[in-house]
Order: structure tokens, then C-alpha cells, then sequence
């Protein structure tokens, strides 16, 4: 492949990559426009995720408590992008994404009864960034071990000591185990995904 080919490509994948954090923010975004309802309705409920509401365990993602909690999601999500997007395919992070979803939701429903609702992406993101120590091991392995240890710091901070951004927004209450489900069904997506191959 030629320099100006190589070039062009690179290019190419920086556009995708941009078009697809656009129709990620467009679909968080969707919600909040709808309007209260459209956050009621889809947020963690566990009453009514008992009473059958099971889309609840996925959708609650993509609401958020105000404007305040989405820019700071999507804050998060855009510096995960930007440093670690192109460290794995769109699909293999399509499948972190739906583990750490699943982790969150049914991890609150079966090992957190105390908790009542939840909304917002920081179990996902935290999925991600757990993902993001797997993914970039090829690239720079340093790296890779620097964001895997940033993330066991957080999450053992945050057990012993409570939630870092309690400080940000005293009315939204941060479900910390949400980060350490995220963290974990991202990360085993990850490994999952990029498991060694046995010698045969």
C-alpha cells in the first residue's frame, strides 16, 4: 500500500470513527429532548423491571438526571474515544458495550437489592475503560497497565471511600457498584475478545 493510500485510509477511519461518536451522542441526546417522560419511562426501576419491564436493564443508559449528568457522560465517552477508539473494531466495541450494559443492569437487579433506580452511562463508561486497558496492550503496553491500574484505583477508592463526584451534583445519587459491574463485564468482553489463541 503507498503512502498517499495509507494516508488516505487513516483518514477514512478517523471520519467513521467521528460519525459514530456523533450517532452515539445523538442517541443519548434523544431521551433528553423527549422530556421527563421519556426519562421515566426508561431508567432502572426495579419495581417495574419486576412487574416486566425488562428493556429497563438496557435502556437505562441512555437517560440521564439533566443536562449537567449527559455533559458529563458524554465528556467521559468522548475522552474514551478519543484516546482509545481506534485500538479495537466497531463491533468489538459494540460487544463491550452490550456486556457492560448487561453487567450493570442485571448486576443491580440480582446483587443490588437497595437499589431502587439508576440512570446514566458511568457503568458502560467504565466498561470501556476497563476494555480500553485490554485493547490498547498490543499498541503500548505501558499504557495498557497505566489505565488498568488508573481503573482498580478508582474502583478501590471509590469502596472505601465513597464516590469521587459527590461533590459535582449533590442531588443525583452515584451508584458506585454500577462502575465496578461496568468495569467488570467490559473488561471480561475484552478479554473475551482478545483471548490468545492456543498453539497447535
Amino acid at each position: 500500500m503507498t503512502e498517499a493510500a495509507l494516508a488516505k485510509f487513516r483518514t477514512l477511519a478517523r471520519a467513521h470513527r467521528l460519525a459514530a461518536l456523533a450517532a452515539v451522542a445523538l442517541a443519548l441526546l434523544a431521551p433528553a429532548l423527549a422530556g421527563p417522560g421519556a426519562v421515566s419511562a426508561l431508567r432502572y426501576e426495579r419495581g417495574a423491571i419486576r412487574a416486566g419491564e425488562w428493556w429497563r436493564l438496557l435502556s437505562c443508559h441512555l437517560v440521564h438526571h439533566d443536562a449537567r449528568h449527559l455533559a458529563l457522560n458524554l465528556a467521559g465517552l468522548a475522552l474514551l474515544w478519543w484516546l482509545y477508539a481506534a485500538d479495537a473494531r466497531a463491533r468489538e466495541w459494540l460487544c463491550v458495550a452490550l456486556a457492560a450494559a448487561l453487567a450493570v443492569g442485571g448486576g443491580l437487579y440480582l446483587l443490588a437489592p437497595g437499589v431502587g433506580w439508576y440512570l446514566g452511562l458511568s457503568g458502560l463508561l467504565h466498561g470501556a475503560w476497563a476494555a480500553a486497558a485490554r485493547f490498547a496492550w498490543r499498541r503500548a503496553p505501558r499504557e495498557a497497565l497505566a489505565t488498568g491500574a488508573l481503573l482498580a484505583a478508582k474502583l478501590l477508592a471509590e469502596h472505601w471511600h465513597g464516590p469521587l463526584s459527590a461533590g459535582l451534583d449533590a442531588a443525583l445519587p452515584v451508584i458506585v457498584v454500577a462502575h465496578l459491574y461496568g468495569a467488570v463485564g467490559g473488561g471480561l468482553a475484552a478479554l473475551a475478545l482478545r483471548a490468545p489463541r492456543a498453539s497447535l
